[in-house]
């Protein structure tokens, strides 16, 4: 059994769209986007390429696929995070064909849920962590489902006061295993055991528990 392991960017207010620059995702007529490259430094760098090298597979939504797709296969060979990328299978969640394709991409079929803890339990010989990157609405899903194995959320001391966040409505619990921060100031926090649900309590003294 393979982990489902999810990195996210976000904002100090919980965006999570169109961080790598303008032209990114402008749907719903967002005109923020590029918030991060400012924090973007080599230790970054550095440390997104140590995530990516523990990938045997991604797992993507449409359109952050049709964004990557545009955008890794022009890396340069000794790019690590782009060599990665190109080189490990690709599966899509998506309604429509693959355009452009990308060498290594599938649509995954079949009911959500059932597919991906198909992916899970059978890794084909990969190896490695199924990984998810960007792709919030499938991210979403996937906690909602129970199927995130760890989550690592890097937050930008930046608030971009409008765009789409990460989370939905379904609550959901996590345990922090990790925490640390980069050179440009973000938090890196990663978190594990995402579980359905919300522990819920009272403080205050005329409850006994202050």
């Amino acid at each position: 059994m393979r982990k489902l392991v999810v990195t996210t960017f976000q904002s100090l207010d919980g965006v999570v769209q169109g961080p790598g620059g303008p032209d990114e995702d402008r749907s719903g007529g967002f005109e923020r986007g590029g918030w991060l490259v400012p924090f973007y430094e080599d230790g970054l760098g550095e440390r997104m390429a140590g995530v990516v090298r523990r990938a045997g597979a991604l797992l993507l939504g449409r359109r952050t696929y049709d964004i990557f797709a545009t955008s890794w296969p022009l890396a340069p060979e000794d790019d690590p995070i782009g060599e990665r990328f190109n080189a490990i299978p690709k599966h899509v969640v998506s309604s429509t064909p693959l355009t452009p394709e990308w060498r290594g991409a599938s649509l995954l079929g079949g009911e959500l849920a059932t597919a991906v803890a198909a992916l899970k339990a059978d890794d084909g010989g990969e190896g490695g962590e199924l990984q998810v990157h960007g792709s919030g609405t499938l991210v979403r899903a996937l906690l909602e489902h129970g199927l995130v194995d760890e989550l690592q959320v890097i937050t930008f001391p930046v608030v971009v006061g409008a765009g789409k966040r990460l989370f939905g409505e379904a609550p959901v619990t996590f345990e922090l295993r990790s925490l640390d921060r980069t050179a440009g100031g973000a938090v890196v926090a990663g978190y594990a055991n995402a579980a359905a649900g919300l522990a819920q309590g009272a403080l205050g003294p005329e409850t006994g528990n202050w």
